[in-house]
């Protein structure tokens, strides 16, 4: 018994002088191949002469930053709503597809310049919010209502304002199927890489 009100004794301790700080964020989500150098570079200078335009998606959520009280490190847990959208084209037809799911990333990561800079990374839990839907005469098949992929990014801080980029690959993958009345069949990655940046602001 003493052993464990120690325990909690020491883990109050370190949450009490944790700073922890609340916000919301916005991302714009683009498709990008992989994570080398020239497709983010690619994928970037792309979102900016196009003004986003190109952008397959958004999510908008919650983040929240527990600070280490010593080495500089933390904890980023965060919640979001996404939605992803896939065009395919068959015999003329373009199928414009949109996908909605509850993304959890949970990041750790460590500041650099006093808290201004700071990088991270860590695991992303998606869960689906619709399968089966129907677009024009395709039947979307869809099999995984949850899936598992990671982020690795950085963010800079301004006063309450934070700016973030980051990649996000998959560990498992999502692969619908949409086929027609006539059998025709069409096949998308509803968990493909993407680049993802965006804005935020800290309530505190």
């Amino acid at each position: 018994m003493k052993k464990l009100i120690s325990t909690i004794g020491v883990l109050a301790s370190v949450f009490a002088y944790s700073q922890v700080t609340f916000g919301a964020r916005a991302n714009a989500l683009f498709n990008t191949s992989s994570a080398s150098w020239d497709n983010l570079k690619g994928t970037f200078n792309g979102a900016i002469d196009s003004k986003g335009d190109n952008a397959t998606g958004f999510n908008v959520g919650l983040a929240a930053k527990i600070g280490s009280p010593v080495g500089g490190w933390f904890v980023m847990p965060e919640i979001y709503y996404t939605s992803i959208k896939n065009k395919n084209t068959v015999d003329g037809v373009e199928l414009e597809a949109k996908s909605d799911r509850i993304d959890v990333p949970v990041l750790v990561g460590h500041n650099f310049l006093l808290g201004k800079l700071a990088a991270f990374v860590g695991p992303v839990a998606s869960y689906n919010l619709g399968t089966d839907k129907t677009y024009a005469s395709f039947k979307e098949n869809a099999k995984n209502e949850f899936t598992v992929g990671y982020q690795f990014g950085a963010q800079a801080t301004l006063s309450k304002f934070v700016v973030n980029a980051r990649y996000e690959g998959a560990f498992s993958k999502d692969t619908r199927i949409f086929t027609s009345v006539a059998g025709q069949e069409i096949r998308y990655d509803n968990r493909p890489s993407m680049f993802i940046l965006g804005i935020g602001y800290n309530f505190n």
